[in-house]
């Protein structure tokens, strides 16, 4: 697999974990505790897979910058969080920054 692959699975994990944080209201439900447990156990292995090739500081630029995103379009969409002009703008500025970093870094190791 990839190594972009392991990291865009380990962007998903978190997502996912994150995502059931929120359902777990604070570790007091069983089943989204677990899932938020396992997703960030799950997530954590898998962005450690990219380090073999990929510098930490890209993969983890391209991991959080992806997953704040993500996340915020989850809440938006599930629980009715609201997003402003400066949260939408501040997003595409994460979203240019990453594009930025793999299309024209020579330090994303390629």
């Amino acid at each position: 697999m990839s190594n972009y692959l392991f990291l865009a699975a380990a962007i998903v994990a978190e997502v996912i974990a994150t995502s059931a944080l929120k359902g777990s209201d604070s570790f007091t439900r069983f089943w989204p505790a677990v899932l938020t447990v396992v997703g960030y156990l799950l997530s954590f292995y898998l962005l450690s897979l990219t380090l073999r090739t990929i510098p930490i500081g890209i993969a983890y630029a391209i991991w959080s910058g992806t997953g704040i995103v993500l996340i915020s379009v989850i809440a938006f969409l599930l629980y009715g969080q609201k997003l402003d002009g400066a949260a939408l703008a501040g997003m595409g500025l994460i979203i240019a920054g990453v594009a930025v970093i793999n299309l024209f870094s020579k330090s994303a190791g390629h």
